[in-house]
Order: C-alpha cells, then sequence, then structure tokens
C-alpha cells in the first residue's frame, strides 16, 4: 500500500493510492485518526485499511491534492552520515574525518515539509541536496538484532536531506546545519514494507533543473539499515512513527568542483524506483538580512 496525507480545505486527511488515484480514508478515522495511529496499530490497522481502499467508491486525482508529509509529527527523525564508499570519498576531500563507528545526527522533527513543498534557505549561504532512502519504524525496536530489524520497519519513503553546508560544521554534531524548517522534505507516501521486498536493491537519483546530479543504489550502504536499526537501538528505543534516512550517494554539490550549491529558482527532485519522487523549488529566503559588513 501507499498511504499518504493531503490537505482538504485545510483539514489534514489520510488517503491512499488506488490505480494512480487518492481514495481519503475517513471510514478509519474513529480508530485511526492520524498516519502514526495506523503505522503503531500494525496489521490488524493495515487490514482495515486495506479494506477501506477496496470499498472506496470515489478517488481524486493525485494531481488535485496538496500532498503533505506522510508521518504528522515524528518523535525522531534520524540520519546517518558517510554511509556511500564513494560519499565518504567526497567527504575525505573536504577535510571530514573518518569515523571508526556509524556516525548519527538528528534532523529536528520541525524540518520536516511535504513531497512537493518549497525549500526556504533560510540563512545559508551553502545550501545542499542529498537523496536518500527513508524509512518509517512500525514496532518498537530495542536492543533488536540485524536478523530481526526488518519486523521493525512498517514503511519507506524519499527523502531530501537538505543541508546548510556553512551551518553543518558549526558543531561536531551536524543538527544544525541538517535542521532548518523546511530542509526535511519527504514523501510523497510511505510505501509499506510488503511492497518493497529488499530496501536495499533499490536505484536512488537527484537532480536539479533536470541535470542528474546523483544516481547510485541502496546496496553500495556502508551501513545496511538492518544495521543501523541493531546499531541505534542498542542506545533508546526506536518508537512507532520514527523516521530513519539511510544516507546519501556521490554528487551532492559540496563534493563538486568547482562547488555547485542551490539557488533561488532551482528546482530538486529526488526519486527511487519502487517508490516515486519528491520535487522542491528552492524560493528566496524569508530570514532576516543580516549585515555582514
Amino acid at each position: 500500500m501507499k498511504l499518504l496525507r493531503f490537505d482538504v480545505g485545510g483539514v489534514p486527511t489520510l488517503g491512499a493510492m488506488r490505480d494512480g488515484e487518492v481514495v481519503a480514508l475517513d471510514s478509519v478515522g474513529a480508530d485511526y485518526p492520524t498516519m502514526s495511529a495506523i503505522i503503531a496499530g500494525g496489521s490488524q490497522a493495515l487490514e482495515r485499511v486495506a479494506a477501506a481502499i477496496s470499498a472506496a467508491t470515489k478517488t481524486l486525482p493525485l494531481a488535485s491534492v496538496h500532498l503533505l508529509a506522510p508521518v504528522e509529527r515524528p518523535g525522531k527523525y534520524l540520519a546517518i552520515g558517510m554511509n556511500y564508499a564513494k560519499h565518504l570519498e567526497e567527504a575525505d576531500k573536504l577535510g571530514v574525518a573518518r569515523a571508526k563507528h556509524q556516525t548519527w545526527f538528528n534532523k529536528q522533527t520541525t524540518c520536516i515539509s511535504g513531497p512537493y513543498d518549497d525549500i526556504d534557505p533560510g540563512v545559508t549561504e551553502k545550501l545542499d541536496y542529498e537523496v536518500e532512502l527513508g524509512a518509517v519504524i512500525g514496532k518498537p525496536a530495542r536492543h533488536v538484532s540485524e536478523a530481526d530489524a526488518a519486523s521493525h520497519v512498517f514503511g519507506y519513503f524519499v527523502a531530501n536531506d537538505v543541508s546548510a553546508r556553512d551551518w553543518q560544521f558549526h558543531t561536531p554534531t551536524f543538527t544544525m546545519g541538517k535542521s532548518f524548517d523546511t530542509h526535511g522534505p519527504i514523501g510523497p507516501w510511505i510505501v509499506t514494507s510488503d511492497e518493497i521486498g529488499d530496501p536495499h536493491a533499490l536505484t536512488l537519483r537527484s537532480f536539479v533543473n533536470g541535470e542528474k546530479r546523483q544516481e547510485s543504489d541502496t546496496g553500495q550502504m556502508i551501513h545496511k539499515l538492518w544495521a543501523q536499526i541493531a546499531y541505534l537501538s542498542t542506545a533508546f528505543t526506536l518508537e512507532s512513527g520514527d523516521l530513519i534516512a539511510t544516507g546519501t550517494p556521490e554528487g551532492v554539490g559540496v563534493g563538486m568542483d568547482p562547488q555547485h550549491f542551490l539557488q533561488p529558482g532551482d528546482v530538486v527532485r529526488c526519486e527511487i524506483d519502487g517508490i516515486g519522487f519528491i520535487e522542491n523549488r528552492v524560493v528566496a529566503s524569508s530570514a532576516p538580512t543580516v549585515d555582514r559588513s
């Protein structure tokens, strides 16, 4: 199933895709009023949703609705850095020290935006893109083994880990430069895990104004998703609805020679085969003017 959220007259509404069109899930709203509730409801909730999709008599053209981020406000949005070998080589050239362990940072959940919403640069002068496979935690995970990790994934989405490169290195945690408002577009929906099969066999790409910047496959991850879940859950509980961004391949703007950062008017498209695409336009910054003299 492809589960989504969309806007109806300013009211967030749950939906799903059926034959290329949107089905509203009003009939399950009493028991599952939010996407978070569906995720936490597990197989029982998915059975109800599947029945509602089949029984629906009305659909909406996808082009007629404004899609929202598919999860309302997750408790955690965690992202792993330097998780593709060639991207790691890009980081080497920039003088980023290699870590002995998985490198994690938070994207504050206020950064999350819809799959086709605008990107506001804010105060950064080095705005960058990163296409990533995103995963949604279903069943809570604590001290989970790699062998059991797959059973804790509810589904997958496309993520653009938008990055303010100048602010990213203000602190070793990266969090400041990864968490600007609007710098977390995700979607366009959640594809439930049963439809994906192996998440390490997906091709992902990014484009800027139609120019391909990144193309790789998720099999090139250094630390596979199962290892990521095992590592994180060793330290703390991954709760239902938490999001994980699994890393980006080479081709980001900061790694180019010369470097190419995003500018107002640029359109960034991130896509993953089997899931879909998100596309976001960079707009002029709404941040107050800063005197840099």
